[in-house]
């Protein structure tokens, strides 16, 4: 066998002679080559161990030293533990030994020699080792890192579900005041808002229309000091952006404010700047039913009120009647609002009596509500009639909309007048969400623009569960995590029992499950992510989180590592019975035990428990905001049966 310890060595030398033909070399050029190497390494931590193999300190480093460093981050002893079980000489793995691993470890089912010659050839660095289809740790390793091992299934990186059912059967990735970045009374406007959230699948966004000068409607949190944009201005961002990440449709939630003739405006602007994309008539095959995401691929669907139905709409279609208003009671999101501040201050306002009460009452909704009144506004018919399967209508009771609402009519509730009707009447919900496009807001006392768990609600069947996208947190992390699903589309199909009529699906009562198990080792992290307050040295620990049906809520965590966040190794085995594994979020949060303060969070990942991948993974972490914290890792063992 010719590979043994002097190939190697000839390998790596012959990759790192170059550099040392000057003698000593100082931090960056050795982390140059590292990367060169492939070796993917976080420059903070990198200096750490610079520093530690700096023998003389004096800021370089010798060849010795270097290699040194290259064992510290690229030789892992898990890694090594893994190899060496499959190698039958410790120095190498046959094709064969390769096999066996991906088909008992990783769960590969149609495994053949090919997938395996596929990786060696891909991953083996050594051109000797390559050549004789074996694979050397250098490899292994390499292969361990890759995109193939991570815990996200690659099939859900795709569009892979069935995306011919009607609107209201899907999940509907959906923002809350999307113009927002901060907080609702004070805080910037801004196109980023938009911007964003086209960029993260959303698909359906929040404009917020008021009157402005010269007759051009501007867009705002009525009644605060939030700044103001051009609602030309945001269209023609959404415009731009609207299909960068998805093809499937973007609704645009309006709450509308505006007057008759600055409606006429909003609606030219949309009409110009969409043209074919906006969906301004009924589709021939959909006179009673809600078309479909595939059919509706590239359109741009208009969310307002509306007036008479659409057949009515198609009728006027041709005949010059565009200037005419109608009265119409104005129910938008505002006056549901007060519903919901209602609801809120007798839930949360622990005040003396009913007078004092009813005095913070009206103090606080001054605040945010101003002078708002249900009142008779009118609507243009320019911007009526571009309404089709999506109108906007006050939601008043399940049987008032068993009775009377129409497929194309969608509600919006808030969430503290949801969480009741979840609790109190939740299959007449369900059979509700099965038919009607379902809309949920944050409440209106979260003038700090914090989110609710949008799990709830998702648990019950509601599409469009709107979120404050621009505050970090769990709630968008669940957010995030449910949406990269399906190829990021921002649709999901909901399971077969929130849309089924036959369905006794109840969250708070599973009677008829089939549980999964699901087994979690976590075994090690890598260069975990520092703050300004840990360093390399952070005493990090990990927690699970299972989101889903209450019964599958559950929350574990390892021992503490102490002083190591560059690659602390916990080996901790977790179990967890998921009872309804078609809602269930996992979530691994990654955190340095500060005794005093609290623990400090470092990252986080979340993920559809269907959407994990079985066997040896590693599992990227993202910042509070969501943002890739590479190479930070946790490296695991997911193994789950039903």
């Amino acid at each position: 066998n010719f590979l043994n310890v002097f190939v190697l060595y000839t390998w790596f030398w012959s990759q790192i002679q170059d550099e040392f033909r000057g003698g000593k070399i100082n931090l960056e050029k050795a982390q140059k080559l590292l990367e060169k190497l492939d070796i993917r390494c976080s420059f903070v931590h990198v200096k750490h161990i610079f520093k530690d193999n700096d023998r003389l300190k004096q800021g370089r480093i010798t060849i010795d030293e270097f290699r040194a460093i290259y064992r510290t981050i690229a030789h892992r002893e898990e890694i090594v533990e893994i190899f060496n079980a499959y190698s039958e000489n410790r120095k190498i793995l046959l094709e064969s030994n390769l096999v066996q691993f991906l088909t008992q470890e990783q769960y590969i089912i149609e495994m053949s020699k090919t997938i395996a010659t596929e990786i060696i050839q891909k991953y083996e660095p050594i051109e000797e080792v390559r050549k004789a289809r074996q694979m050397s740790l250098e490899g292994f390793t390499r292969y361990m890192g890759s995109p193939e091992c991570l815990l996200f299934k690659p099939e859900c990186k795709k569009v892979y579900q069935d995306m011919t059912h009607p609107l209201n059967d899907y999940f509907i990735s959906t923002s809350h005041n999307t113009y927002l970045v901060s907080d609702q009374l004070v805080g910037p406007s801004d196109l980023w808002g938009y911007v964003s959230a086209l960029v993260k699948g959303c698909r359906c966004l929040e404009i917020d229309c008021w009157d402005g000068a010269q007759n051009e409607p501007i867009v705002y949190h009525g009644y605060t000091l939030t700044s103001k944009l051009l609602f030309k201005t945001v269209i023609q961002a959404i415009h731009k952006y609207a299909f960068m990440t998805s093809d499937y449709p973007v609704v645009l939630s309006l709450e509308n404010h505006c007057s008759p003739s600055q409606q006429e405006v909003m609606a030219d602007n949309l009409q110009t700047t969409f043209g074919d994309s906006l969906l301004s008539d009924i589709l021939d095959e959909f006179q009673d039913r809600l078309p479909s995401p595939e059919v509706l691929k590239f359109k741009v669907l208009i969310k307002n009120k509306k007036i008479g139905t659409l057949l009515e709409t198609r009728q006027r279609k041709g005949a010059d009647k565009h200037g005419k208003v109608e009265e119409w009671e104005e129910v938008v999101e505002g006056e549901e609002e007060e519903d919901e501040w209602k609801d809120s201050m007798s839930d949360n306002l622990l005040l003396k009596d009913n007078q004092e009460k009813e005095t913070e009452g009206k103090k606080m909704r001054g605040v945010i509500f101003g002078k708002k009144k249900t009142r008779k506004v009118k609507i243009a018919l320019a911007l009526s009639d571009l309404v089709i399967y999506t109108k906007a209508e006050k939601f008043k009771s399940f049987e008032h909309s068993r009775q009377y609402q129409q497929f194309n009519e969608n509600n919006s509730i808030g969430e503290t007048r949801a969480r009741k009707l979840s609790k109190l009447k939740v299959e007449e919900f369900i059979s509700h969400t099965r038919t009607f496009i379902t809309r949920i807001y944050p409440k209106a006392t979260r003038a700090d623009s914090s989110n609710f768990n949008p799990q709830e609600f998702w648990n019950i069947g509601c599409q469009m569960v709107a979120l404050n996208f621009q505050t970090p947190g769990m709630p968008m992390d669940l957010q995030n995590g449910k949406f990269f699903d399906n190829g990021g589309s921002g649709y999901i199909l909901k399971p077969e029992f929130l849309r089924d009529a036959n369905s006794d699906f109840n969250p708070h009562e599973i009677t008829d499950s089939n549980p999964v198990t699901l087994t979690i080792r976590i075994i090690s992290g890598a260069q975990l992510p520092l703050t300004n307050t840990s360093s390399n040295k952070a005493d990090t620990l990990v927690i699970i989180e299972v989101f889903g049906v209450p019964q599958d809520q559950a929350k574990q965590q390892t021992r503490v590592i102490k002083k190591n966040a560059f690659s602390p190794r916990w080996n901790e085995t977790f179990t967890f019975i998921i009872h309804v594994p078609e809602l269930a979020m996992i979530r691994f949060v990654v955190e340095n035990q500060v005794l005093i303060t609290g623990n400090e969070f470092l990252g986080q990942y979340t993920i559809p428990l269907l959407c994990m991948n079985k066997g040896y993974r590693h599992i990227p972490l993202f910042s509070k905001m969501g943002e890739s914290l590479e190479p930070a890792s946790l490296f695991v063992y997911v193994w789950y049966v039903r």
